[in-house]
């Protein structure tokens, strides 16, 4: 009978205890976000973006706004005088599904001096090489790797090593 009259109470924390342990570790969370943060955020730049601006125009840029004066003409990327050839679009229909095309713009970046005779034979190379790829071949970004590897391949083999790189400026398939 002793133990009935024993009532074993228990104690509930109250709500104010309940409320500090939550801050407490909320604190403790968000100083341990802001370490791991600061430890994989990259190094702040060298020099601020403003400061680049007005280093721009002392080390020979075009004035204020960036603009060009009167006299002084912008030169052109794609020349043949600077080893790059911009080729003509090559526009064909895919091999699988034949009622997909595709649209493509391909610059070449030559060693040395450019020449014109092989960017057209590259050129037609690349067309030819188009319409045998299907549609699955080049979905997705694996894919389009793929396929900027097949032709880098194609070019070095057809110009034995003067084309350096194959640059893509559009890649449209409708």
């Amino acid at each position: 009978m002793a133990e009935e009259e024993k009532v074993v109470t228990e104690k509930k924390p109250s709500i104010v205890i309940t409320i500090a342990i939550i801050a407490v570790l909320t604190l403790f969370a968000g100083g341990g976000g802001w370490v791991v943060g600061n430890m994989l955020a990259p190094p702040p730049a060298e020099k601020p973006a403003e400061e680049a601006a007005k280093a721009e125009p002392a080390a020979g840029g075009h004035g204020e706004g960036g603009k060009a004066e009167a006299g002084e003409e912008v030169p052109h990327i794609s020349t043949a005088a600077n080893g790059i050839v911009l080729l003509d679009p090559i526009t064909s229909n895919l091999a699988y599904p034949s009622e997909n095309r595709v649209r493509l713009e391909v610059a070449l970046m030559f060693k040395g001096v450019a020449d014109v005779k092989l960017a057209e034979e590259v050129h037609q190379d690349i067309m030819a090489y188009m319409r045998t790829v299907t549609l699955q071949q080049v979905q997705g970004p694996r894919g389009f790797q793929y396929l900027r590897d097949d032709l880098q391949e194609r070019v070095d083999l057809r110009s034995e090593g003067r084309v350096t790189n194959v640059m893509f400026r559009t890649f449209v398939i409708e």
